[in-house]
């Protein structure tokens, strides 16, 4: 499984904004600048994270970007999950009726368990702990 730049620059900038958390908003520019990644491209991976509360917005004069939850409370599954869809590394292990060998595959139970561990070890993962803070 190989994540895209979107999950990684989420997590950059949701680590970013953990810093920052109940400090106040942080411009998208900043982040931008801090994590060395496009205002543009970083506006884009923001939004589906906006839209599933893991960040919110903040318009006009001191306005921003700040996490919409505790740090604590949001892993690395969550960040992945929600700028990459499922963590699955085959489609059948999601939705079976997808192959018609679901029932039979020698190796679909391995698929299976491949996500679960995948799952497991990013869910262990808070963006507090990422942060270091």
């Amino acid at each position: 499984m190989k994540l895209s730049t979107k999950a990684r620059y989420a997590t950059r900038a949701l680590i970013e904004l953990s810093r920052h958390y109940e400090k106040g908003p942080v411009r998208l520019k900043d982040i931008a600048e801090k994590q060395g990644i496009s205002a543009k491209y970083l506006e884009q991976v923001l939004f589906p994270l906006n839209i599933q509360g893991l960040v919110r917005t903040r318009k006009g004069s001191g306005g921003g970007h700040y996490l919409g939850k505790d740090p604590a409370k949001i892993n690395l599954a969550e960040i992945v999950s929600i700028v990459e869809g499922s963590l699955a590394p085959v489609e059948c292990v999601d939705d079976p009726q997808r192959c018609s060998r679901h029932e039979t595959c020698e190796a679909r139970h391995i698929w299976v368990r491949l996500r679960d561990v995948v799952v497991q070890e990013l869910e262990s993962i808070s963006l507090k702990e990422l942060a270091n803070i």
